[in-house]
């Protein structure tokens, strides 16, 4: 929950450990989410020099290429672009408050799709104290699919081009800082303490995991540029996409290695079920309903068979 789904899936949980009786685990969650965060800038920009002295990456030669500018946040002058297009008249109405209402829209989707499930649950398969997920789930795996069902039908009665793209990439930035600022805000230092040792040891385990995986897995599944492309799944893997793309920047700063793309096409499938999708907002209840070891012995089972795809099926391209 931490690692890969980040603040935000630790957050929008809140609720869902408060109704199973574990309050502590959204702080928990919190506070792992932010060691990730850190960690997964400082390892993979550390990662990353190490692969260049070894001469493992395919377009960056030196550390003395990085964009020290890149490394600040801060964007060159010329490469700076449009923060969003008016696409409605501010007479009629402002077009971020528009933009702002068709992301409620999703939102209030997502909520009508879960209160519904809750209620075919509760009437059929939930009843009489029976196996409950729907009831634990949180909103926003739900919220995602309110936002496809608001793409499809504009996709299909949208005439006008009326959403632009850079001006809802503007409120979900700003909407998910709001979100990690207020998170850590809350977070109680407290809880920590009293579970520290399972902290460290979810965090030391997580790290290393993960520097594991980009170091020895990596090049083993990934064909072709593999430090360019695995390096964004390690940043994503510590806990924010924005990490990862950050990390992509800087090894492939021209595009070279096409590892945006790679990384594009992977979250078509990876991130409505894993990085913050419904896996993840389900593994609470799921564990809660069938206790953790069946949910390990699951997970492990769907993660040995994606293992041996990678290594059989695209590890043999090379």
């Amino acid at each position: 929950i931490a690692f890969e789904g980040g603040h935000g899936t630790s957050a929008g949980l809140a609720d869902t450990f408060s109704e199973l009786g574990f309050e502590e685990g959204v702080d928990l969650a919190l506070g792992l989410a932010t060691v990730g965060v850190v960690s997964g800038v400082i390892f993979g920009v550390a990662l990353i020099n190490w692969m260049v002295r070894k001469n493992k990456t395919n377009y960056l030669k030196s550390p003395e290429e990085f964009d020290e500018n890149q490394l600040r946040g801060i964007i060159e002058a010329e490469d700076r672009e449009e923060s969003g297009w008016l696409t409605t008249s501010p007479q009629s109405i402002e077009p971020l408050a528009f933009h702002l209402s068709v992301a409620g829209l999703a939102v209030l989707l997502g909520w009508g799709l879960l209160e519904l499930f809750i209620y075919i649950e509760s009437i059929s398969w939930g009843a009489n104290d029976g196996f409950e997920i729907f009831a634990y789930l949180p909103l926003f795996p739900l919220a995602m699919v309110g936002g496809i069902i608001v793409q499809l039908f504009l996709d299909r009665f949208d005439n006008y081009n009326i959403i632009d793209r850079n001006t809802i990439n503007r409120i979900q930035g700003l909407a998910l800082d709001f979100l990690i600022v207020a998170a850590i805000g809350s977070l109680s230092l407290q809880v920590i303490g009293t579970h520290i040792e399972v902290f460290v040891l979810l965090a030391v385990v997580g790290i290393t995991w993960n520097i594991f995986a980009f170091v020895v897995i990596a090049p083993k599944m990934i064909p072709k540029n593999w430090v360019e492309r695995g390096i964004g799944d390690f940043g994503q893997s510590m806990g924010m996409t924005a990490a990862g793309l950050m990390l992509i920047r800087i090894v492939d700063t021209e595009g070279d290695a096409r590892a945006m793309e790679a990384f594009g096409y992977k979250q078509l499938l990876f991130e409505p079920f894993v990085g913050g999708g419904l896996m993840t907002a389900a593994s609470v209840p799921l564990i809660y309903q069938f206790g953790a070891v069946p949910v390990l012995i699951f997970s492990a089972v769907v993660m040995a068979g994606w293992s041996l795809v990678g290594f059989l099926h695209f590890g043999r391209k090379k």
